[in-house]
């Protein structure tokens, strides 16, 4: 199964990376991963090319790794400096290195050519540096299932009313509309439920009494971010749109990493606008949030051994589907042009096109 490889993906938090060898799968390549002296964590590719040891598999040797077969040793840009037995190295001792970026607690791996690693392109919401915003790091949820299959769900708030019925959602909800807008490079999904009972995750956190108007909205960036900004205030407030800040207003962000075709791992965390300073509501948050995405991973790992199995029919596809199908056809598109070479801008083309 193909992936997007011209991306940045999450390998974990950065409490998780110090002076031990961490391996990761990202892609459906193997990486090992360590901080070094100079404070900067380093990927390397997690395979020595002599005997094909896992390079995790071996120890730290300073800056350097060393493996655990026969002792060859790579330094931090993927070189090897040490051959035991002989002076000589050949040109092949050598493993690939991968660009990293440490951000906001976040270890961020770019899987493509490094050439093309853009620092713009890694994600970024103004709340992650607003001190009226808390931002707190959630956990790593493995999945058993494609990884498409995880991220369409981050951009469908029709689920969330079978799917959370005690927790994100409830049968308010159920023939509400939902809008969804794919004109551009975010798909977006979203809709409002007005004057109904607060949901079971708004009951335990908000503390809201009477009916609310709440909303979700999806917006599922490429290949794999999903950032669902959810919330409820009191009915009589009326709020619009533009007045979400108004009401409890959450952000959950899942940083969706594939590992292989059958595993994925949900890095997720959320961004807050209430008790920014409370660090037990932080807890009391990952508590309901980590509930509600369980409900997810039932579902989510069912669907992918009932894919797994043949079928005599195609599946059907019904109006809200709109989202999810936008999002294939795009991993689509971006996997198809990582199979050409990239040669830039035309110069003096001699073609003109015309639509």
């Amino acid at each position: 199964m193909d992936f997007v490889q011209n991306s940045w993906y999450v390998a974990g938090w950065s409490k998780e990376f110090d002076f031990d060898l961490v391996p990761r799968r990202i892609v459906d390549q193997d990486l090992v991963l360590f901080r070094q002296s100079t404070g900067h964590v380093v990927a390397l590719e997690d395979c020595c090319p002599h005997r094909l040891l896992p390079l995790s598999k071996g120890k730290r040797i300073g800056d350097d790794i060393q493996c655990g077969y026969h002792g060859m040793t790579f330094a931090g840009n993927g070189r090897c400096v040490r051959v035991p037995g002989q002076d000589n190295r050949p040109d092949s001792a050598f493993v690939q290195t991968y660009p990293v970026e440490e951000r906001h607690g976040i270890v961020w791996v770019w899987m493509g050519d490094p050439d093309r690693a853009d620092l713009d392109a890694i994600f970024e919401i103004p709340q992650f540096t607003d001190p009226n915003w808390c931002t707190h790091l959630g956990e790593a949820l493995s999945i058993r299932a494609h990884y498409l299959n995880v991220a369409e769900n981050l951009v469908d708030p029709a689920h969330v009313s079978f799917v959370h019925p005690t927790t994100l959602g409830n049968s308010a909800s159920e023939n509400v509309p939902v809008h969804v807008s794919t004109a551009g490079d975010v798909i977006t999904a979203w809709r409002w439920i007005r004057d109904s009972e607060p949901v079971g995750f708004f009951q335990n956190f908000g503390g809201f009494q009477g009916n609310v108007d709440r909303w979700h909205y999806y917006h599922l960036h490429l290949p794999s971010t999903a950032v669902i900004d959810f919330g409820s205030g009191a009915s009589e407030l009326h709020l619009g749109e533009e007045d979400r800040d108004q009401g409890v207003r959450i952000f959950a962000i899942h940083f969706v990493t594939p590992v292989d075709a059958d595993h994925t791992i949900d890095y997720w965390m959320h961004v807050r606008n209430t008790a920014v300073t409370d660090e037990s509501a932080s807890e009391l948050m990952d508590t309901l949030l980590r509930k509600a995405f369980q409900e997810d991973v039932t579902v989510l790992e069912a669907i992918h051994k009932s894919e797994q199995r043949p079928r005599t029919r195609k599946p059907t596809r019904i109006a809200i589907d709109k989202g999810p199908n936008t999002y294939r056809k795009r991993i689509r598109d971006l996997i198809e042009a990582e199979r050409t070479e990239y040669l830039g801008d035309p110069v003096d083309p001699c073609f003109i096109h015309h639509d």
